[in-house]
């Protein structure tokens, strides 16, 4: 006998989980709870509004992508900072992203082409307004979606896990500095290599990227933990 096909449903426990994932992810990219501390989950549950259960589950869930740390009888803490591990997540970055490239611009279409410029235009705005977090939030997106234009799903779910690392786990103040060049300007130059199919160009335009802004994340989360 032919076995039906059964639609998935979302729990309301599973639906409350995902509320407060994000809703603690939103927390943790504000800085709101500085690195190293102690999380209180009845000032969570109080903020977003909700019961200790899905505040739990998603602090489990944070702690399996090494963001947060459990520790019986303390509960869980926001993990300190660590220069190795940036630096590390930045090589796997620019390892990743450079060799997607010539998949990139095997499978770049207009509608491709159009989101990029979208993004590309927003980027240079905000550099120029000063608007910290928007610009990081920007610069993530520019470079997840030029991923996506790849179609290599598994080394984008690997790079929105390593944006995750840098934005929760160390803090958006912490890691973006103004360069002479700003972060818009080197976004145009790989966009402008991607666009004319130059796959030489658009991994040199990559990698000039990766030196600039690794460079200013070391030096600022440097000054970060000498100043403690």
């Amino acid at each position: 006998m032919p076995v039906k096909n059964r639609k998935k449903t979302v729990t309301p426990d599973a639906s409350h989980t995902q509320i407060a994932y994000e809703g603690i992810k939103q927390i943790l990219f504000t800085n709101e709870i500085s690195p190293g501390r102690k999380i209180s989950y009845r000032q969570l549950a109080d903020r977003l509004g909700m019961s200790l259960t899905p505040i739990i589950q998603a602090l489990k869930h944070l702690e399996f992508q090494g963001i947060v740390r459990y520790e019986p009888n303390k509960g869980y803490s926001t993990e300190p900072m660590s220069i190795q591990e940036v630096q590390e997540i930045y090589d796997m970055r620019e390892l990743i992203e450079v060799s997607l490239l010539p998949d990139v611009i095997a499978n770049l279409n207009e509608d491709g082409i159009k989101n990029l410029r979208v993004l590309l235009h927003t980027g240079e705005k905000s550099d120029e307004e000063s608007y910290l977090n928007e610009c990081l939030l920007k610069d993530k997106e520019f470079h997840l979606t030029l991923a996506s234009l790849s179609r290599r799903k598994i080394q984008e779910q690997m790079l929105r896990y390593l944006f995750d690392l840098l934005y929760l786990k160390y803090r958006a103040g912490l890691l973006f500095i103004q360069s002479e060049d700003p972060v818009g300007s080197q976004h145009r130059n790989i966009f402008d290599a991607v666009v004319s199919h130059d796959a030489e160009e658009a991994c040199k335009a990559m990698k000039a990227h990766f030196v600039k802004i690794k460079y200013q994340a070391l030096k600022s989360l440097g000054r970060m933990m000498a100043d403690k």
